[in-house]
């Protein structure tokens, strides 16, 4: 396990997921239930951003330039293009739902098997947010959709997702 590696690429998935959030702010801002829920997770996901570079920087790890996240890219293939505005934000809240819940897994699992022990509770706190923002998703596309409907697309995505899964090289330096 290269540690380094590990921390650039966790470092951009959280700038990524601060982004993600202010682009749904920035794309429905009279969703007030949606700018009220992703107001803070934006300032806690750039901590978040914020507490890995403090880590790399303990470890003398400098940032480099930004990969392409195949997992995203491909899961983003997922979303549905056609339907109402509120349709559209589904799409986008459960493919992000699905995002954090898998980074909920990946910090346990780093958590529990990685031997520096200050990355150990590192990981194991950020598995908790990360678990809290899958629900915040979740929540929202609720909020403007029937619970039923969100219910059946979550599972056709979870579909989609294994298939995507079972496409993508297995490497130890990414989150996704």
């Amino acid at each position: 396990m290269n540690i380094a590696d590990i921390l650039i690429d966790h470092a951009f998935c959280e700038q990524k997921a601060a982004t993600k959030c202010i682009t749904l702010i920035v794309k429905y801002p009279d969703c007030d239930f949606l700018v009220d829920t992703l107001s803070p997770v934006v300032t806690e996901e750039w901590g978040h951003f914020q507490a890995v570079l403090k880590e790399m920087k303990k470890r003398d790890i400098q940032l480099t330039h930004k990969r392409k996240d195949e997992y995203v890219t491909q899961l983003d293939k997922c979303k549905r293009g056609d339907g109402t505005r509120y349709d559209q934000l589904m799409e986008d809240c459960l493919v992000f739902a699905l995002i954090e819940a898998r980074s909920a897994e990946r910090f346990k699992l780093l958590s529990e098997h990685i031997s520096d022990q200050t990355l150990s509770k590192f990981y194991h706190e950020l598995m908790i947010a990360e678990a809290l923002h899958y629900r915040n998703f979740i929540e929202i596309a609720e909020q403007y959709n029937p619970k039923e409907k969100v219910r059946r697309r979550w599972e056709e995505l979870l579909v989609q997702e294994a298939e995507i899964m079972k496409n993508l090289e297995v490497r130890e330096d990414r989150f996704h």
